[in-house]
């Protein structure tokens, strides 16, 4: 789950650590040598995302190891990780130990300044994602999107599973949670209605990274190493390439790159509006502030 702000360039697989060194690192230290069996020599608290605490983890080995807490439940992740690593080539960071409130992975090298190398060897690995399909749009289980639900009760029809398990979705949480009011839910109710006319359907259903941001991408001698903290399903491909068209992530090399690998339908840039609505909604409901704002600008450009 991205916060749109100016990057921090910072990772949480391998990057910079943080120099405060907190009391609240005395019961991470304790639980990751409790799961792993062994002890921990140092701590490192790095920045990464929005959802969770992540520390760079040296053991008495020498090993070193990630270990994410927080209150989300972190074996939904990696569940996801490990449907990765099994079903695809997608590079992804490996699965060392998971409960619902800790998460111990292999540690990846690489940061996140991407080159332009990098970025057209994302939109290779990601155009090969986009290429594994399913009989129906959404997923074995339901993911997470930060700490929102993604529910994933698989659906013959690509404007119906968006209409209804994320737009529509995401705006009754936020609407019951008292972060968006009855007019920008009204709108929103429209825009549902709307999206046959407004989206196309896919040949098929493709498996998307679904939370694809420069924080969650690790490069390193111009490839990636790692795509981090997946929200994934089987969707559009155009989600997410509107998803990283959004955030900035990635620029003219991945585009280009993405579309000798894969052909995106004429008509995308329209439609890559309205997907914006999704990630512009959960912030709005996760932080507030200047998104309101953006989402109102938003359903008013595209008429509603």
């Amino acid at each position: 789950m991205s916060r749109v702000t100016p990057s921090s360039r910072q990772n949480q697989m391998g990057g910079t650590r943080r120099t405060r060194v907190n009391s609240e690192e005395t019961p991470v230290r304790e639980r990751v040598g409790e799961v792993l069996g062994e002890g921990v020599a140092r701590l490192e608290e790095l920045d990464g995302g929005m959802v969770g605490t992540v520390h760079r983890v040296v053991l008495e080995s020498g090993e070193t190891l990630v270990a994410k807490t927080g209150d989300t439940p972190l074996d939904v992740e990696a569940r996801m990780l490990r449907y990765l690593a099994r079903h695809t080539s997608f590079p992804v960071p490996a699965v060392e130990y998971a409960d619902a409130e800790v998460l111990v992975l292999a540690h990846v090298p690489g940061d996140t300044e991407h080159s332009p190398s990098v970025e057209r060897d994302a939109a290779d690995h990601l155009a090969a994602l986009h290429g594994h399909t399913a009989g129906a749009f959404g997923f074995p289980f339901d993911t997470l999107s930060g700490p929102l639900r993604q529910p994933n009760r698989w659906c013959t029809s690509w404007v119906a599973f968006f209409g209804e398990r994320r737009l529509g979705h995401v705006a009754d949480v936020a609407h019951e949670a008292g972060t968006v009011g009855d007019g920008t839910r009204e709108r929103l109710a429209r825009v549902v209605s709307d999206l046959g006319a407004l989206l196309d359907e896919p040949a098929r259903p493709a498996l998307v990274h679904g939370d694809v941001w420069t924080e969650n991408v690790l490069s390193e001698g111009g490839a990636v190493t790692a795509f981090l903290d997946p929200a994934c399903y089987y969707g559009h491909p155009e989600v997410e390439l509107a998803y990283v068209a959004w955030t900035e992530t990635f620029g003219d090399a991945f585009v280009e790159r993405y579309r000798e690998r894969r052909p995106v339908a004429p008509g995308f840039e329209e439609r890559r509006r309205v997907y914006e609505l999704l990630p512009l909604l959960e912030h709005v409901h996760l932080f507030g502030g200047r998104y309101r704002g953006l989402l109102d600008d938003a359903l008013t450009r595209l008429g509603y």
